[in-house]
């Protein structure tokens, strides 16, 4: 039996939010930048959508389908596809179109709702699955969840949708001796297979590729093949695992990437060591070797491998509670425009820009940063959720009038009705005693 690669792509573009100043609260709903939001999608679009979705269209056809690939796409990013680059989503239906490429499920805000609450988060994966199946046309079979956070927990949810494979990070300081080219299954819930990103040679192409510092500068399609013939010397598959935007935004166009993702399945496929499979392909084929046992949270973020990156500090655990206790208050309330605004607010790159590491995951970090320190990040999102818990206590007040109002109605009917059945009552007596002197009167 071959060995497989499995090729996974996350897509993932957020809301940023506009400045937005304590003056602006309670007088400004409005909280995103949109000129922003639009300006960076189209670059992206332009960048790395459109010319990485061609190239992968254009090889599953030269390799008649024995090339395949694997996505997530977020809600918000399909969102900001239908208003700003409808165009893309038609050229990711074209792929989904060649029965070669499978999208996964995660939550529909990109959101870290797995750690904060299990309602929120079913609720979220539905709606997704939703948006997944109207745009492409297909069921989700495997799930993803935001930045591959992972538990034995998370698992069990997961399993409980419906979901029989699942993807997250192949962390060492859980893995241990074990390796992360095998399936494994959940401890809980052994239904449940795990697909382990393969962290070295996955970052070889989405951090490492162009470094002309690197050692193995510059990285070939047949110099990779053998790191990942060696890889799975003994093992079953290599699980590929990165940003999307790795491809054109993150990784130039000039470093020779696109050149270097045409020739991959090519030489590839002709040593004959491996086949290109999905995520759920890979786990009907391979059997579990084992059970992972994951109590706390993992994730595929910086050299921890943990949720620090979203949940590190007290910055980042303020905003995020106080967003979450909007939960209850929200379960009362029927408000489209509010559930979207908490749905957007929950997007985990929120949280990461107010992340303070400043050593070894440091400049990633501030690459990915639109704010010149995380206080600024903090400060800014801050502001912007005191004036939604204001709209959110506004409307529950409301709410409550309204019900009231209501109440009042309803007990002066009740007042009447119980008036006109005591007077029917009272009536009906002298309408029985005339009765027989009306039938006497006929019989005369």
């Amino acid at each position: 039996m071959k060995k497989s690669i499995c090729l996974y792509f996350q897509v993932h573009q957020p809301n940023r939010l506009r400045l937005y100043r304590f003056f602006d609260i309670g007088k400004d709903s409005h909280y995103y930048d949109d000129f922003a939001n639009r300006t960076i999608l189209r670059r992206v679009a332009q960048k790395c959508y459109l010319p990485m979705n061609a190239l992968l269209l254009e090889l599953i056809e030269a390799n008649k389908g024995a090339f395949k690939v694997a996505f997530s796409i977020s809600g918000s990013v399909l969102e900001q596809f239908d208003r700003y680059a409808p165009e893309v989503i038609e050229s990711f239906r074209k792929l989904a179109q060649t029965g070669c490429v499978e999208f996964l499920s995660e939550t529909y805000y990109h959101s870290l709702a797995s750690l904060a609450s299990e309602s929120e988060f079913k609720h979220q994966v539905a709606k997704h699955k939703a948006a997944i199946e109207h745009y492409f046309g297909v069921t989700p079979k495997a799930f993803r969840n935001t930045e591959l956070i992972y538990s034995d927990a998370i698992g069990e949810m997961v399993y409980e949708m419906g979901f029989k494979t699942m993807l997250t990070e192949g962390a060492k300081h859980v893995l241990g001796w074990k390796s992360p080219n095998f399936v494994y299954s959940n401890v809980n819930a052994p239904g449940l297979k795990l697909l382990l990103k393969n962290s070295s040679l996955s970052d070889d192409i989405a951090f490492r590729f162009s470094d002309r510092g690197w050692q193995d500068w510059p990285l070939t399609g047949e110099k990779y093949l053998s790191w990942m013939k060696a890889a799975a010397q003994n093992e079953d598959i290599i699980n590929l695992f990165m940003d999307y935007e790795t491809f054109g935004e993150h990784q130039k166009a000039s470093s020779g990437i696109f050149e270097f993702m045409r020739a991959l399945p090519e030489v590839v496929l002709a040593d004959g060591e491996f086949e290109f499979v999905t995520p759920s392909q890979a786990t009907k084929k391979h059997r579990p070797v084992g059970e992972l046992d994951v109590f706390d949270p993992i994730s595929w973020a910086d050299e921890e491998r943990d949720v620090t990156a979203w949940l590190g500090n007290e910055l980042q655990n303020d905003a995020f509670n106080k967003l979450n206790d909007q939960i209850e208050k929200l379960a009362l309330l029927n408000d489209e425009a509010l559930w979207s605004d908490f749905g957007h607010l929950q997007e985990s790159d929120h949280f990461y820009y107010m992340c303070t590491k400043f050593f070894s995951d440091g400049a990633v970090h501030k690459y990915f940063n639109p704010y010149d320190t995380p206080y600024e990040a903090f400060i800014n999102y801050m502001n912007v959720l005191s004036d939604f818990i204001l709209r959110v206590d506004d409307a529950i007040s409301v709410s409550d009038v309204n019900f009231a109002a209501a109440k009042e109605v309803k007990a002066p009917a009740k007042k009447t009705a119980k008036a006109a059945a005591k007077t029917a009552k009272k009536a009906a007596p002298k309408a029985a005693a005339k009765k027989p002197a009306a039938k006497k009167t006929a019989k005369k």
